[in-house]
């Protein structure tokens, strides 16, 4: 006497098609409860019918077959929590990319994209408590982050003498691989660990301000570094930024204000 639902059933229970659940079995994901030898059918319990739905919702968020099976199987609740949280950590990360490259496209798009105020600037020689490594750029966001909250933990507003800024060699961006530096003027610099005093040279700018969150900062160098290339001598150097206001000001990214500096040769007046 037959046991359990065809294979047919069990795809309509499920809103699953026969196909899938075929291909399912043949990766060892989900094997029917019986497979008759003299007709090959395929029987499947009710109680498959929850693990069919968890498989198909973990397909549907592009969980790798192997993670899948990891699991299905694991009788532990807290590790199959992990894999879980640990996909879609990814998949968020990937929602990030994707807002970031929509939001990019649109200002590219843009009618007046080619339009920039760039102001030529000297910056004079200064003192600062810094942190610099040399960085992957796959790394730099979460690397900035530990390293500003170093020197904000490190020297508390009342000794803050202006905004933060950084110093990213070339190389960052054209190798992947490069010095990464983030200062603070302070009242009284002094050393704190991997916080150095250190003092910066004084340098010819092109600077542009990015207004707004940084999911679209790359336009706003792409303008600047087309203003240089048609209005000025760009020389060899680090790119500077200064951060005027920020996700550490404001959590409104509509008011995040960042200065990019472009190092330019500039001809002494007269």
């Amino acid at each position: 006497m037959r046991t359990g639902l065809t294979i047919g059933q069990f795809a309509t229970v499920t809103h699953l098609s026969v196909r899938t659940l075929r291909r399912y079995h043949e990766s060892g994901l989900l094997a029917p409860a019986k497979v008759d030898p003299d007709t090959s059918y395929r029987y499947y319990l009710p109680d498959q019918i929850a693990t069919a739905q968890v498989i198909h919702r973990l397909r549907e968020l592009d969980v790798p077959l192997a993670e899948i099976k990891s699991i299905i199987t694991t009788d532990d609740p807290q590790q199959r929590a992990e894999l879980i949280a640990g996909h879609l950590h990814r998949l968020e990360a990937e929602l990030d990319r994707t807002r970031a490259a929509v939001v990019s496209l649109r200002q590219l798009l843009l009618p007046d994209a080619a339009v920039l105020d760039v102001e030529l600037r000297s910056v004079p020689s200064r003192t600062v408590v810094a942190i610099s490594a040399e960085v992957r750029l796959e790394n730099s966001l979460a690397w900035f982050d530990r390293a500003m909250d170093d020197l904000e933990e490190a020297f508390p507003p009342d000794e803050r003498s202006g905004p933060a800024g950084g110093r990213y060699a070339n190389e960052l961006f054209t190798g992947g691989t490069g010095v990464m530096t983030v200062f603070r003027p302070v009242h009284h610099p002094r050393s704190d660990g991997r916080i150095k005093v250190v003092d910066l040279p004084a340098a010819d700018l092109a600077v542009a301000v990015h207004a707004g969150p940084h999911d679209d900062i790359d336009v706003t160098y792409g303008r600047l570094g087309n203003w240089v290339a048609s209005h000025a001598l760009a020389v060899d150097g680090p790119v500077h930024e200064t951060y005027l206001t920020g996700p550490r000001e404001t959590g409104d990214a509509r008011r995040w204000r960042t200065e990019i500096g472009w190092p330019v040769f500039r001809l002494s007046p007269g």
